[in-house]
């Protein structure tokens, strides 16, 4: 079930540099405003997860980018959604065309490569293969992306780690489809249950503070 953007050989010396591809693409980055079109085109279809990691380091440090979770989280789950039906990416004219500040994504881009400096220490090819080789694993991994893409785009921008989890989350799963590593997939997984447990505590908290609010203004 693995996408288009199929399989690096883990002794290509391209994957295992992952840090200075992304590195290079952020320094070459247009000084005032790119699109998701351009960027799709620097990586082309064999560079999906790449690509993917880009999108998500924006959201590894405190300081959010109003909007780009949408766009970002939008442009992922059409990545996760292509691999899982084994189809070229296709982004709608509005996405592929949207105007995004470089001035701004670019210092939240270098800031983020500190978590890929890490994984690239940690991640080990074809480790746990029983997480990550396999149809069944290519099924559930890939359902495991687009639902990270999904809580990455949830409207909770402002709360602070509900753009991080989603999108640890997914630079795990980018960097373990990569490397064929089950270690990172695991990561991700973990990623996504805790962000599953954040969120509903978030409503959780947020129906109970409603509820006294409610009782408050009408006694």
């Amino acid at each position: 079930m693995a996408g288009p953007d199929n399989r690096r050989d883990a002794h290509d010396p391209q994957a295992a540099a992952l840090g200075e591809q992304l590195a290079k693409i952020i320094r070459d980055l247009p000084g005032d405003k790119l699109t998701l079109g351009e960027l799709l085109d620097v990586f082309g279809g064999e560079g999906l997860l790449l690509l993917t990691m880009l999108l998500t380091l924006v959201f590894l440090i405190p300081v959010s980018i109003p909007g780009v979770s949408t766009v970002f989280g939008a442009a992922i789950l059409l990545v996760g959604i292509s691999r899982l039906i084994g189809r070229p990416l296709w982004l709608p004219a509005r996405l592929r065309h949207k105007a995004l500040p470089a001035d701004k994504l670019r210092p939240g881009l270098a800031g983020g490569m500190v978590w890929v400096r890490r994984l690239e220490k940690i991640s080990r090819p074809h480790r746990l293969r029983l997480f990550a080789e396999g149809r069944a694993q290519d099924l559930l991994n890939n359902l495991a992306f687009i639902l990270a893409a999904v809580l990455l785009m949830a409207p909770f921008g402002f709360v602070p780690f509900s753009n991080t989890l989603p999108a640890l989350a997914l630079l795990f799963y980018a960097v373990g489809l990569i490397q064929r590593d089950g270690g990172a997939m695991l990561l991700g997984h973990l990623a996504n249950v805790g962000t599953i447990i954040y969120f509903g505590i978030l409503i959780g908290g947020g129906s109970v503070a409603a509820h006294e609010l409610f009782q408050r203004l009408s006694s």
